[in-house]
């Protein structure tokens, strides 16, 4: 399944089968005393001290044991912004619509129609129409927002395990389709860059405004890679 928010919105389209068997999570942020805090640089968890010290080795930072009761309770908060990653092909990627209250799942849809509960699914789930509500909806509570996962493997060390991403970003839900495509077009395992790129600008009224976006570049095919030792 995939979004399809562009199907009733195509103008706000910029131009241009998931497993979970991971062994660790990627994270653009954080919450600190409970208040969401965005990352200049990878954060990962993980629950296998190996691992963990595979990513401080190869991203800098050090392994800290956490009072987490999720199974990756060892917190490595890098000094890396980008990363080279093997993604298996479009399937590498899921995401879907999804309204949380706590930890109950109370609207689940692809943006067009419901995913879930199994009654309504395949039923208009009753979104906006237009990008711009969409988000003005989500913002205020009242409508769903992207929830993207990404499974990938290291380049720099392939044998240590399937990673996740996942991010409610709107800026990469914008650009899925543009990934997608250029997955396609390699046909096979692909190497890409996983990033986190700070964006700065002025409004037209003055005020600043920064902040911090996943992004994803899809570089070439990983045979190609392994083929040029200067990947």
């Amino acid at each position: 399944m995939a979004i399809r928010i562009f199907e009733t919105d195509p103008d706000a389209k910029p131009k241009g089968s998931f497993s979970d068997d991971t062994v660790g999570r990627f994270h653009s942020g954080r919450s600190v005393n409970n208040v969401p805090e965005a990352l200049a640089e990878w954060k990962v968890t993980t629950g296998d001290p190996d691992v963990a010290a595979a990513i401080a080795q190869l991203m800098g930072g050090q392994p800290v044991e956490t009072d987490s009761t999720s199974e990756n309770f060892i917190e490595i908060l890098t000094d890396t912004k980008r990363i080279k990653a093997v993604l298996s092909g479009p399937d590498a990627i899921a995401s879907d619509m999804k309204l949380w209250n706590g930890n109950v799942l109370i609207h689940h849809c692809d943006g067009v129609e419901f995913l879930s509960p199994d009654q309504d699914r395949g039923k208009a789930c009753g979104c906006p129409s237009l990008m711009e509500d969409r988000k003005a909806a989500y913002k205020a509570k009242r409508g769903p927002g992207p929830s993207i996962s990404i499974l990938f493997r290291l380049a720099e060390d392939y044998d240590l395990g399937l990673f996740r991403f996942q991010t409610g970003s709107w800026k990469l839900a914008e650009v899925l389709h543009e990934i997608g495509n250029a997955l396609d077009k390699v046909g096979a395992e692909a190497l890409a860059e996983l990033g986190i790129e700070l964006v700065e600008y002025t409004t037209k009224k003055g005020r600043d405004v920064s902040y911090f976006k996943p992004v994803v570049k899809v570089l070439k095919s990983w045979n190609d890679a392994v083929a040029d030792p200067t990947h």
